[in-house]
């Protein structure tokens, strides 16, 4: 026996095509029958009265027909309208799709009650075609209703705003002889003010323009003269503002803010804040003094004293390190032994 490939188990069997008898194929052909079943029954609810609508993204799918081995449009559509489960019902009045079906239920041992429910007849199909010549006139006839309400609604908008403009254009006769009535009033105040301002009798302001005008006036007044008021004062009596008044070189006076130096200083002593203050050198000693001939040996970093003895104290304490750590392991070592040697 050779190998034999079901679709249906999707699996090779090398048992040949006794394999189409067992029972494990038997039970999925009947649940993928039962499957495409379902989609059939739904497509022929369709037949009497077809549901057209309006194009979507969500009517471009497809199903798998098992008879065929073929994947085939569910809906027919031009991209305006859609006829739902046209391309289902289509694809299985051909006769292509009765042929294949008639071969798959002799392949795979199907029930034969069941092969009639998956081929639409022809007479099904003229049908259909009638009812769906049907719901497109009365869909095209609920797009034109829909289509002049929309238009009226439309229509409506551009009426209210075009009404609206000209009441915005044309000014309300009421408003506009309120406007009148406070029009004459402003300009009958500005008359009795300008009535009041005219010139008169007596001294002027360009009679007191010059100290002999108003001798000659005669108002017994006396001019004590234009006072300077520069060096006092404010802004009001014609003293010089502060940004105007040049500073005096040397004149002692007390300097406003910090010192350069202090701020410097400030600046320095905020960069150390930002420092970690356990860093290597945070902590020298900066009052120890040396001749003026030493150099450095340039060893470790040191907090007191010179480099040369912080290095060698750090060569101390290493050597002391590796001393402990010797005993220790030493110590160690020796307790296994002892105890390896207890155990024998």
């Amino acid at each position: 026996m050779g190998a034999f490939y079901c679709s249906i188990c999707r699996k090779t069997d090398f048992t040949g095509k006794g394999h189409i008898y067992g029972k494990s194929h038997q039970s999925k052909l009947k649940v993928v029958l039962v499957k495409f079943l379902e989609k059939v029954k739904e497509a022929r609810r369709n037949i009497k009265s077809p549901q057209v609508e309006k194009y979507s993204p969500e009517h471009d799918v497809k199903f798998w027909c098992y008879c065929c081995a073929l994947e085939v449009e569910k809906h027919v559509t031009d991209c305006n309208i859609t006829v739902l489960h046209g391309g289902l019902l289509e694809h299985m009045n051909t006769p292509e799709h009765r042929t294949n079906t008639h071969k798959f239920w002799w392949e795979n041992k199907a029930d034969p009650k069941l092969r009639d429910k998956f081929i639409i007849a022809e007479e099904e199909t003229e049908r259909f075609k009638s009812e769906v010549a049907k719901s497109l006139q009365q869909f095209e006839e609920k797009e034109d209703v829909l289509i002049q309400e929309q238009a009226a609604v439309i229509r409506a908008q551009e009426r209210h705003r075009l009404e609206v403009l000209q009441s915005l254009t044309e000014p309300d006769p009421a408003l506009v002889q309120h406007v009148e009535l406070g029009q004459s009033k402003k300009n009958e105040h500005t008359a009795s003010c300008s009535n009041e301002m005219e010139p008169q009798p007596g001294p002027s302001r360009e009679d007191l323009a010059s100290h002999s005008e108003w001798g000659e006036a005669g108002l017994g007044l006396t001019f004590i003269g234009y006072q300077d008021s520069s060096s006092s004062g404010n802004v009001h009596t014609g003293a010089l503002p502060p940004w105007l008044v040049e500073e005096a070189s040397g004149s002692g006076q007390q300097e406003i803010g910090p010192s350069i130096q202090g701020f410097l200083k400030h600046k320095e002593h905020e960069k150390l804040k930002k420092l970690p203050p356990n860093r290597v050198g945070a902590n020298f000693d900066h009052s120890s003094h040396t001749d003026a001939n030493w150099l450095p040996s340039f060893g470790s970093v040191w907090n007191s004293g010179r480099r040369w003895q912080s290095r060698h104290q750090f060569r101390e304490e290493e050597t002391n390190t590796k001393r402990k750590r010797k005993r220790k392991d030493d110590g160690k070592a020796k307790k296994q032994k002892d105890l390896s040697n207890g155990d024998v």
